[in-house]
């Protein structure tokens, strides 16, 4: 099911925020009307009752297309795994982004990833922020409450704000530049004579 085409003509959408994971999987699905934003859903898929690894990529697989389903969101924006020291860790967090990836795509989701300090400086204006300040600023910026829990749901929502906030500011669209030839031929008006 294509839902791509219904971001492009209605100004409203639904995003899908996702933090990847093998024990805990956040997720939280924003509606965007304009510039003004409200929170679907959010939660966390548990996974720690299975024991075997290839059953919780499934489940992932199947339980976040049920929530597209269930919410038909046209855009995902998902978390980027963080390097760390544990290599296991890091495969299986790696493969668990790939199967959400795998499930927004089947569904015809646009999949943008996010680094995690990109999130937190999105979201507070600090890359370093904890994850508690970054519940907090959520709470704010949407008007909800945030009850305690795993933090992961809000992280998911955390990618979510991020990605609106990427996707409708002012520098939305802009495309990078290699080098200042390919800068100055796409922005002729910018180019003065001394």
């Amino acid at each position: 099911m294509d839902l791509s085409f219904m971001a492009k003509t209605n100004k409203e959408y639904k995003i899908l925020g996702v933090d990847p994971g093998t024990n805990l999987l956040g997720y939280a699905v924003l509606q965007v009307s304009g510039k003004k934003l409200s929170l679907q859903t959010m939660g966390v898929l548990r996974l720690q009752s299975y024991e075997d690894h290839m059953t919780k990529l499934k489940e992932i697989f199947l339980q976040l297309q049920e929530i597209i389903e269930t919410y038909l969101p046209t855009q995902m924006a998902v978390e980027a795994p963080f390097y760390g020291k544990n290599v296991q860790s890091m495969l299986k967090l790696g493969r668990a982004q790939g199967v959400a990836m795998a499930a927004g795509i089947t569904m015809g989701l646009e999949i943008t990833e996010y680094a995690p300090k990109k999130i937190k400086q999105s979201v507070t204006g600090n890359g370093n922020a904890s994850k508690e300040q970054v519940s907090a600023m959520l709470e704010g910026i949407l008007n909800i409450k945030i009850t305690s829990g795993p933090l992961d749901a809000t992280d998911a929502l955390g990618a979510a704000v991020t990605h609106f906030n990427q996707s409708s500011g002012p520098l939305a669209g802009k495309t990078n530049h290699k080098d200042w030839s390919s800068f100055l031929k796409a922005n002729p008006g910018k180019i003065s004579k001394l």
